[in-house]
């Protein structure tokens, strides 16, 4: 029996928890959904990362709004895809903080993606119809940025820890109550999806700059928040665990003769006993295959389209 493509099967909607981690630190955690957040200043609100669309990202600003009512002056978008910033509209920040990377991928592939990532999760898309266009950055930075809370808050650290899920990931670093909000660099009960990574470089010092952090508690891109500094340090580990896994088999069929469907299902067979009833599994390995056999050829990664979705996901299922 054909696979359904992709996510399209999983119409099912999650259930979205808003988590207070610490005075003015919020999550909302989405049942394997794309996690988001928020951090209070003293005068002024940063969110990470907006949702799909205006319509999903008001559904969260909605509960967020049960708890303050300060203005958004800053949206900070880990990385450039389209389930991430789409929804930018509906914050009315004053400023959208990307690494100076995801611009430049937004002007390359923006468009691609968001098509593509239409195709593959829907459900994620709710109000498709008032995403005013491509997301874009008016402040860029190369390695890190520092915003002053005011007050007796401290600062809120963004920095890129190295190339990864894609080559422009940021993290968002609360040093005093030592929360991270990683993007996906990091799942906590989730798989990883790494269509557009740089593995080698994510699962040895990407990793280590963000472990290296000591988090007390942890939001990861989709999945658990981690609420201890060893299950913190767990998370990143059950991802580089992932990223092992999947570099390995790919590897060895590849070393072998073997063809990028027969990888694809050596890593699908490794990777199924942890990670197998974990969200978008069945999703993210397909294309993880993809990109690690172009990636061992020593190719960057390819735009994807709504096309070539297609035609892998019919070449390796």
């Amino acid at each position: 029996m054909t696979k359904p493509f992709a996510s399209s099967a999983d119409t099912e909607e999650k259930p979205e928890d808003l988590e207070v981690l610490a005075d003015g630190v919020y999550a909302l955690v989405t049942g394997g959904d794309p996690n988001v957040g928020a951090i209070e200043a003293e005068d002024f609100l940063i969110c990470f990362e907006a949702r799909a669309t205006p319509v999903m990202a008001r559904r969260w600003l909605d509960r967020l709004r049960e708890h303050t009512d300060k203005p958004v002056r800053y949206l900070v978008l880990s990385h450039y895809h389209a389930v991430r910033v789409l929804g930018a509209s509906a914050f009315g920040a004053e400023a959208i903080i990307t690494h100076a990377e995801t611009k430049r991928l937004i002007a390359e592939r923006g468009q691609q993606d968001w098509d593509s990532e239409f195709g593959r999760m829907p459900r994620l898309f709710t109000g498709h119809d008032t995403v005013p266009g491509l997301t874009w950055p008016t402040i860029t930075f190369a390695d890190s940025m520092s915003i002053e809370l005011g007050g007796d808050r401290g600062t809120l650290e963004l920095a890129w820890a190295g190339r990864g899920h894609t080559s422009g990931d940021i993290y968002a670093w609360l040093p005093r109550p030592r929360i991270l909000f990683a993007g996906d660099l990091v799942e906590n009960g989730s798989a990883v999806y790494t269509g557009d990574a740089y593995h080698q470089d994510w699962r040895t010092t990407t990793l280590d700059n963000i472990k290296s952090l000591n988090a007390e508690i942890l939001v990861g891109g989709r999945g658990e928040i981690a609420r201890t500094a060893p299950d913190s340090a767990r998370a990143v580990e059950l991802t580089r665990e992932f990223l092992d896994l999947l570099v390995t088999s790919v590897d060895k069929v590849r070393r072998a003769g073997g063809t990028v469907r027969e990888a694809y299902r050596a890593a699908r067979e490794a990777l199924l006993p942890g990670y197998g009833g974990m969200p978008v599994f069945e999703h993210a390995v397909v294309f993880d295959t993809q990109r690690v056999w172009e990636e061992l050829a020593g190719e960057p990664p390819a735009i994807w389209t709504a096309e070539r979705d297609r035609e892998i996901w019919n070449q390796l299922t």
